[in-house]
């Protein structure tokens, strides 16, 4: 009996200590909790609402086979989308569209918003990014509103100054501590967020290489935005945090740019031609420290994750989801394609006024 319970006891010991380790790790690891906000890769799903799934009938303009609650589970901690306004029944409101509301709807900003509070709600040792393209020039009242409807601003964390990048970012463990886990980047506010502090202007704290890319041979550790920068080494005097871009288009019908999923799987590998392993080594090298954050499209594939765990020396990471590294097709999913097709793509851009990363 004694010998029975024993063994008993020892089979439940990994998985205790697999959540005790969980407990305490930030961000899925205990080794980037000491660590500042800034010194750290975190790993970005660009334009997140924006899906290629059963769910949007396989829309080419879509980004990402999962949605951004299975985007967080699985280790992305920075999440961008595109504000755009939308009149509907005479009332304006702000939707998550991809470039245009005719071409992808994702819905409202606010319920976005309330998806992620709910995962930040579940998962209290996270701390989440947040960037908004602001397409349409809401102000940060508009935008303030939408945080304070959905309860997510609560959790926010303001700069000791709006317009200037503190000396030191905190540490995870800070962040956590306060409760202020959530960061919010806006591109750009055209007045200053007065009464919502938390509302950072992108470019008063970070600087981004080109994200318009065809070629896997052609990606640039170089600062495309803001404009008044130039060179890597006025970025790097700059103190901004680097948001390195790394996702490849391809030139369509009509020099339509769409995501390129068919190199996904080297785009965000560890090796290859173009792939996320390069670039992070290539601008590593030039600033001589990883970026703050990597930006991606189709973040499962790769797994993008491998690279990000390299950049920021972290091995055995727990708690995260695994979704494996394949596509999602039509074929494999059984569901004909009823939105989203390249002509819609084609009659949305159109009408556009312009093309928003």
């Amino acid at each position: 009996m004694f010998l029975r319970n024993l063994l008993r006891a020892s089979a439940v010991i990994p998985f205790l200590y697999t959540t005790v380790t969980a407990q305490t790790a930030c961000n899925n690891s205990p080794d980037l909790c000491s660590r500042s906000y800034s010194n750290i890769t975190h790993l970005g799903a660009h334009d997140s609402p924006f899906l290629r799934n059963q769910e949007t009938g396989f829309s080419t303009s879509g980004n990402h086979f999962y949605n951004t609650t299975i985007q967080l589970d699985a280790g992305v901690r920075m999440l961008s989308a595109q504000v755009h306004k939308k009149n509907k029944s005479g009332t304006e409101t702000l939707h998550l569209c991809h470039s245009s509301c005719t071409l992808l709807d994702a819905g409202t900003l606010r319920s976005w918003l309330e998806e992620i509070k709910a995962w930040m709600d579940r998962n209290t040792n996270d701390v989440v990014t947040v960037l908004l393209v602001n397409s349409d020039n809401a102000s940060p009242s508009d935008l303030g509103a939408q945080f304070s409807a959905s309860g997510i601003d609560q959790l926010a964390y303001a700069p000791p100054d709006a317009s200037t990048i503190p000396q030191a970012w905190p540490t995870l463990t800070t962040l956590i501590g306060n409760n202020t886990r959530l960061m919010t980047f806006v591109a750009s506010l055209s007045t200053p967020a007065t009464e919502f502090p938390y509302l950072m202007n992108q470019y008063a704290f970070m600087f981004e290489n080109n994200f318009e890319n065809t070629d896997p041979s052609n990606y640039s550790c170089d600062p495309s935005r803001p404009t008044n920068l130039g060179t890597p080494a006025a970025a790097l005097q700059s103190n901004r945090m680097f948001l390195m871009n790394h996702f490849l288009y391809d030139d369509s019908l009509f020099g339509i740019q769409i995501t390129n999923v068919t190199y996904a799987n080297v785009t965000n590998a560890e090796t290859g031609l173009g792939s996320l392993g390069e670039s992070l080594n290539n601008c590593t090298g030039v600033y001589g420290k990883p970026p703050s954050f990597v930006m991606v499209d189709w973040f499962n594939m790769g797994p993008a994750i491998a690279s990000v765990d390299k950049a920021n020396e972290v091995t055995g990471a727990v708690g995260r989801t695994n979704m494996g590294t394949q596509a999602l097709t039509q074929g494999t999913s059984g569901v004909v394609r009823q939105r989203g097709s390249l002509l819609a793509v084609v009659v949305a851009v159109v009408g556009a006024v312009a093309f928003v990363s």
